[in-house]
């Protein structure tokens, strides 16, 4: 018996040193070299490069103060609550050192040496060049130091526990730098690293397992982001000037980008340079396409296309008129339109229920946006609608189904 026990013994104690040296590689690699934290140009290009990042986005709740931390992100597992990044003392990264900012971008750990939640996306920040967190932390500690305490995280056992993070973090994440690949131009270069690093794409643009970690953060191949029901599109192969135009205006002749990626537009993208946005395009245009995935959705039935019709005709052809082509700039054409066609239509549904503006920009300071009528129509009466526009002007698409309606309409904001 005693020989099972110490072997048994033996096993745990080389999974728990396996375990622990998974969630510390890379940790003696992070020391850089000096700067002056208070250079006024290295101050901009952390400015620069927190918008390229959308840093924003997630650590500044609606009213508060920029990046004072507390806006809740929901994920399958619970509420993660994102930290203050101002440079106050007690509550922020005041008392911070560079190698800390560091070590959180590259290796998700705290200045205290805590695992980090993935739902801060250290699995795509990692590839973040040390002089690129260098600025960014600079700029970070330029800003109005404000008091606001860090909110505990609200995650269902045993997502809470530290253990079934580094469990996580072992089988799913591997820290690393980005490397550029040689006989690539350097524009080429340039947008991989924007995308794969700072612009973390794979965020939302990578299906995901039941774990929440991605597949497969390169391939771009999109999916339903967890909780929002809105798809995120396959990014391989997109034309680069339709993408590079969208990014920046956040609408063209024929897309309009909405959800959740408007407001990527409107406090990232917009604000890249134009050589930027043309390098990500360009990233994005050469990943190979993966194959469509058959349609296996029953056709709608005649009596609900004529429903769909009728609904059509009352509430959308003043906008995207009875030909279904639009105004250009102003109401998309849903004739053609691939956003139309995606399986699941769940963005339609969203768009339909809870309405939707694309981003102000410079290009577009004044957006069309369309109206929300979760209160007008029935599940029933979106799904005919819907089904309709996916099989007008030459459209072909899956019925779309009352009961995905009622699935998709609990997401909608009210």
């Amino acid at each position: 018996m005693r020989p099972v026990l110490a072997g048994l013994a033996g096993l745990l104690l080389a999974l728990t040193a396996a375990l622990w040296w998974l969630n510390v590689r890379g940790d003696g690699t992070l020391q850089g070299g000096a700067f002056d934290a208070n250079d006024p140009r290295l101050v901009e290009r952390g400015a620069y490069l927190a918008r390229a990042g959308n840093c924003q986005g997630c650590h500044t709740p609606r009213g508060a103060a920029p990046f004072s931390g507390g806006r809740g992100i929901p994920t399958p597992f619970g509420t993660v609550y994102s930290a203050n990044l101002t440079p106050d003392g007690p509550t922020g990264i005041g008392r911070w050192s560079a190698a800390e900012f560091r070590r959180a971008l590259h290796n998700g750990r705290s200045r205290d040496g805590r695992l980090l939640y993935p739902a801060f996306p250290y699995d795509s920040y990692t590839r973040i060049s040390a002089d690129d967190a260098d600025a960014l932390f600079a700029y970070l500690r330029s800003l109005p130091a404000v008091s606001r305490p860090n909110r505990p995280h609200a995650l269902r056992f045993p997502y809470d526990s530290a253990l079934a993070l580094a469990v996580w973090r072992a089988l799913f994440f591997s820290p690393g730098r980005f490397e550029p690949q040689a006989g690539s131009s350097d524009a080429w270069n340039r947008g991989a690293y924007l995308v794969q690093g700072l612009g973390h794409c794979s965020a939302c643009h990578a299906s995901r397992n039941a774990l929440g970690a991605s597949r497969d953060p390169a391939a771009l191949a999109g999916g339903l982001i967890p909780l929002q029901n809105w798809l995120a599109p396959g990014l391989a192969g997109q034309p680069s000037q339709a993408v590079a135009e969208l990014l920046q205006r956040g609408v063209s002749d024929s897309a309009a980008l909405l959800g959740p990626m408007a407001e990527v537009v409107l406090h990232s993208t917009q604000h890249l340079k134009p050589d930027d946005l043309s390098a990500m395009a360009a990233y994005l245009q050469s990943l190979p396409q993966a194959d469509a995935p058959r349609r296996t959705a029953e056709s709608p039935a005649p009596s609900q296309l004529q429903r769909g019709e009728r609904l059509y005709d009352r509430h959308c052809a003043h906008c995207h008129g009875d030909d279904g082509l639009g105004q250009p700039r102003a109401y998309v054409p849903l004739a053609g339109n691939r956003a139309v066609l995606r399986d699941p239509p769940a963005n339609l549904v969203q768009v339909v229920l809870g309405g939707a503006f694309p981003a102000s920009t410079a290009g577009n300071p004044r957006p069309f946006g369309m109206p929300p009528l979760a209160t007008e129509l029935s599940d029933e009466d979106v799904a005919a609608v819907l089904s309709y526009i996916r099989n007008a002007w030459g459209n072909r698409a899956g019925a779309v189904q009352a009961l995905d309606v009622q699935r998709w309409r609990s997401s909608v904001r009210p």
